[in-house]
């Protein structure tokens, strides 16, 4: 295991910067997840672990080895892609042990010569891979005899048979559908845990980086927008970009004004939205500001102080989503079972002071 570090990392092709000042931590034995849009730089970020891209600019560390000029076979990664990559004309066993042909290992202890491994050891390695990922029954298949998320899983035990310090894996669950990628999901998440690995995990999924990292890692345009856990970027994103990239649906933000009167608020058109408690950034009357909300936020309420009209229901067995417009701005509210409310009728609100975020409309940034 080891942590994987960027410092300053930048990625250009001629006047075209991929990868812009990354400056990241991946700790040792965490999942971290590279979450943004295509064309974000998370791609050639992994890239450049595994050092199938050279660094423009900055350090790239592997534990306490700074590998900018080091050879991708010398970096002790394995990676698992998007396509799985496997030999059709072997076997499950032999793709899994592929690697092992191949590469020479400190087996004997730290120092000792590196040496490839014997008959023996090769069978105890697959068949310890093979165990963790349920592949024994279908060990002496070929790929073309298995289903998708089998064939996934072939290619998580190639990756894990060598024992490397870090795994990464770019969008390894795009390929299955829905059920296989929720069944995928959890063997992921339950084989780090066994393993307790190093992971860098790219995707644009964000139900993938919720359900599964650490720590997620948003980029945007070539640049780190926030780092956290799931939790925290979901409740306090840093900038607008976040905010309405994280969340299904996505944090409403609707533009308005700072008012003073009747104990202060944000009013949107005739609306008001109340400002969080313990801001440390001080407002003044007519300041423009874009007020956040998460739908699950937004609860009707006969005494709400937000008015808006009901513009469609989408009712989803478990919950309601209703689109409104609050003073001609669009927004979403999340409720448990079926809406009463029909299309075209106005509806009152209520927001708890603590659910709202407030952002510069400028720098687009979270206001503390």
């Amino acid at each position: 295991m080891a942590s994987v570090t960027f410092e300053h990392v930048s990625k250009r092709y001629g006047e075209v910067t991929a990868v812009e000042d990354l400056d990241l931590e991946i700790v040792d034995g965490e999942l971290m997840v590279l979450l943004g849009p295509s064309g974000c730089g998370k791609t050639t970020a992994l890239r450049m672990i595994a050092g199938l891209e050279e660094i423009s600019d900055g350090k790239l560390r592997i534990g306490d080895e700074v590998v900018n000029d080091v050879d991708p076979a010398r970096r002790d990664i394995s990676m698992v892609f998007q396509s799985y990559a496997l030999y059709p004309h072997m076997t499950v066993a032999r793709n899994i042990e592929s690697p092992l042909l191949v590469r020479r290992y400190h087996v004997d202890g730290p120092g000792s010569p590196a040496r490839k491994l014997t008959r023996a050891e090769r069978r105890e390695r697959v068949a310890e891979a093979a165990r963790v990922l349920d592949l024994e029954p279908y060990l002496a298949r070929k790929p073309a005899a298995l289903s998708g998320g089998q064939r996934q899983r072939v290619a998580l035990a190639r990756a894990f048979v060598g024992r490397p310090k870090v795994f990464l894996m770019d969008e390894p669950l795009s390929n299955l559908d829905a059920k296989l990628r929720a069944q995928t999901r959890i063997e992921l998440v339950d084989l780090h845990r066994r393993v307790a690995t190093t992971i860098v995990y790219v995707t644009h999924d964000q139900v993938e980086a919720m359900t599964m990292a650490s720590r997620i890692a948003v980029m945007a345009d070539g640049r780190l927008q926030q780092v956290g856990t799931p939790q925290e970027v979901y409740d306090r994103p840093d900038n607008l970009f976040v905010a309405q990239f994280i969340g299904t649906p996505p944090m409403n933000c609707l533009s308005g004004t700072f008012s003073a009167d009747a104990g202060g608020g944000v009013l949107v058109g005739t609306s008001r939205f109340p400002v969080p408690p313990g801001l440390q950034t001080p407002l003044v009357e007519g300041q423009a500001l874009v007020v956040g909300v998460r739908p699950e936020h937004l609860p009707l309420a006969t005494d709400g102080t937000i008015e808006a009209v009901v513009r469609a229901v989408e009712w989803l067995g478990h919950e309601c989503l209703i689109t409104v417009q609050v003073s001609g701005q669009t927004a979403t509210v999340r409720q448990a079972g079926m809406s009463t409310s029909p299309v075209g009728s106005t509806i009152t609100l209520a927001v708890d002071p603590a659910a709202v975020t407030l952002f510069d409309p400028a720098s687009t940034r979270r206001l503390s």
